[in-house]
Parts: structure tokens; sequence; C-alpha cells
């Protein structure tokens, strides 16, 4: 192909891709104009003429539907009907989202790896939870699972303590799991630096009410205590994905 022709292309390609982000900066600076309290985290084209996705923070995180004039917002769910399955485009963002959300914030989270740790398990936890003792037991019984479990000390002062405690000790997955099974508080200072505020900060963008909460790699919530052979059936279900 000719250089010049090359040259036309790519410049045919981007005149074609600059209106789509002009309009969805437009959206953007509208919506942050109309909504100051709100911190808009992204505007795309939804599949359907006219209409933006807005992701935005506020309180949580929430997607909102426009149009480029942003003469109505609407929070809801997005169905497309246009499929046999009806696929619900708003719950599926709302995964993605999450999922990158916690992939990214590993390295807030205590790691423990049973069996060859392939399958993935979150799970938001309060060491002074009773149902979080009992999950505890739940996921004893689970291998080939990586649990990535944030310290979300809610309950009292002394749950904040015990999750330094346990941010702060050697083995954080040994001093979590006989916290958890035995009542064994990790015995050091507590003085190293935790993720806690971040913890809550998460915690808070996915709406999270309340300890235990579980979600799975694909961003699905799946409730707060699950038996284990509950957990099993909806890690399956991420898998197969």
């Amino acid at each position: 192909m000719a250089r010049w022709m090359i040259v036309v292309i790519g410049m045919l390609l981007t005149l074609a891709a600059a209106p789509s982000r002009a309009d969805e900066a437009g959206v953007k600076e509208a919506f942050q104009k109309k909504f100051p309290q709100a911190t808009v985290e992204s505007v795309r084209r939804t599949p359907f003429a006219g209409i933006y996705e807005i992701v935005f923070m506020f309180t949580d995180q929430k997607i909102a539907y426009t149009d480029e004039k942003l003469s109505f917002v609407l929070i809801g769910d997005l169905i497309d009907v246009r499929g046999k399955d009806r696929s619900n485009l708003t719950q599926g963002r709302r995964g993605e989202l999450a999922a990158k959300a916690l992939q990214q914030s590993t390295p807030l989270a205590v790691k423990r790896v049973r069996g060859n740790g392939k399958r993935v398990l979150y799970t938001f936890e309060d060491p002074n939870c009773g149902y979080c003792r009992k999950l505890q037991q739940e996921l004893g019984k689970i291998t080939d699972v990586t649990i990535y479990t944030f310290l979300w000390p809610i309950l009292s002062p002394d749950s904040v303590d015990k999750s330094k405690a346990v941010w702060c000790a050697k083995d954080r997955g040994k001093a979590w799991d006989d916290l958890m099974t035995s009542g064994t508080v990790p015995q050091n200072d507590r003085k190293c630096d935790n993720p806690l505020a971040k913890n809550n900060e998460l915690a808070q963008r996915f709406g999270v009410r309340g300890t235990p909460a579980i979600y799975l790699s694909d961003g699905r919530q799946i409730g707060g205590y699950v038996a284990a052979e509950k957990l099993e059936e909806a890690l399956l279900s991420a898998s197969s994905k």
C-alpha cells in the first residue's frame, strides 16, 4: 500500500474517532456541572444510539445513562432485549468494574492460598464478626482457591486493634486463620503501616453494608455467610465464564 494512502487512512480514522471522544468529554463536563457533588470516573457510548453510560462516585459507585445533551439521567438497569438472552448490561458492567477494582486492590488484603490457588474469592471481614468466624470454617473445606481478605473493622475499637495486629504479623494469612479459628491474637506493637482506611474506601465504593461480604473473580457479590457447597457452586459459575 502506498505511503500516502496509509497516511490518509490514518487521518480518516483519527477524524472518525474524534467526535466520539468530544461527545464523551462534553457529556462528562455537563454532568459534572449539574452534579458537582459527584465525581465522574468514566463516560462511554452504549450500544444504543445517542445513549451514554456514566460511571460516577457519590457515597458509592453508581452507573447512570443519559443523552449527549444531558436532558435526562437514568439510574437503573439497562437491558438489551435485541437477543434471546436479554442480557443486563448494567449488571455486567457493574461486575466488570468491581472485578477490576478488586484485582487492583489485592496488595491491601490478607492473602491465603489453598491447593493450586487457581480460583479466587475476595472477602471483607471484621475480626469480631461471628458470621466471619463461621465463614472461616466453610472456607476451610474448600481447596484450589486463593482468598483475599480485606480487613474491615467496623464493629468496635477492639476490631481495629486486632486488624492492625494481623496486618503487622510476619505471616498475615496464618495470623488471620489463628485469630478466626482459635481466637489467638498476634503479639506485636501494631505500628506498621496498614490499609484499613483504603479498605474502608473500597467497601464504600461497593456499597458494602456489613461483614462478611464475599465477591467472586468476576466481580459478583454472592452474599455474606455462605456454606461451602454454595461457595463451590459460585466458584464453578465464575470459572465457566
